[in-house]
């Protein structure tokens, strides 16, 4: 199964994904752990020109990279890993290009479409678990993290941005779990790390005991 977590930024996906993979880990779930932009060595060495607030890109450089990352990411982890029969869990995929540059930048949502199906090789998720909260609250939430951490410069490009860019995001992503509920599910990420484990695993069906 290949199951993806979304949301705007602060919705604790991070924190989901650790609890979700302590889960699989006590189930003796097969799964590989990733995440976009990283996942592979390509992604890796592009996160920092996506991530830093350093980064000065035109918006159609910044598309072509995170579908850049996608495409090798797709083939040299994802795609191995399911053919082998292993779970997938992957923090942010497609779904979040369309999410940004589609509704946060105001690029053509269709033409996104079109260009993920291409570079994943038409690779969409069984299950995504979209995280949702107000953006204010979810940017207080990240701001403070990246402040903890010492992300503030190396990883804030996309947090640095207005409130109504974040708005737009979120907007998009619940127009895209609208459109495809078979896939998604909408998660309450208000409510405690506990209860939103306890969501996702009810949202992902049966897990071996």
């Amino acid at each position: 199964m290949f199951i993806t977590v979304e949301g705007v930024e602060g919705a604790g996906k991070s924190t989901l994904m650790n609890l979700l993979a302590r889960e699989f880990e006590r189930r003796g779930v097969p799964f590989v752990r990733t995440r976009e932009p990283g996942g592979c060595g390509l992604g890796a060495n592009l996160r920092p020109l996506l991530l830093d607030v350093s980064s000065s890109l035109d918006g159609r450089a910044e598309l072509f990279l995170f579908l850049a990352d996608r495409a090798q990411h797709v083939a040299d982890t994802i795609r191995p890993a399911l053919e082998r029969g292993a779970w997938v869990l992957c923090d942010r995929y497609a779904d979040s290009t369309v999410a940004y540059q589609g509704y946060g930048r105001g690029m053509d949502v269709e033409v996104l479409q079109s260009l993920n199906d291409y570079a994943t090789g038409g690779l969409w998720p069984d299950r995504t678990l979209l995280l949702d909260l107000p953006v204010k609250t979810g940017l207080e939430r990240a701001l403070a993290r990246n402040g903890r951490e010492g992300l503030s410069k190396s990883e804030g490009r996309f947090e640095a941005e207005e409130l109504a860019f974040h708005q737009r995001i979120r907007k998009g992503f619940l127009e895209r779990a609208a459109r495809w509920p078979e896939r998604f599910r909408v998660l309450d990420a208000l409510r405690s790390p506990e209860d939103l484990l306890a969501d996702a695993l009810k949202a992902l069906g049966s897990l071996p005991d």
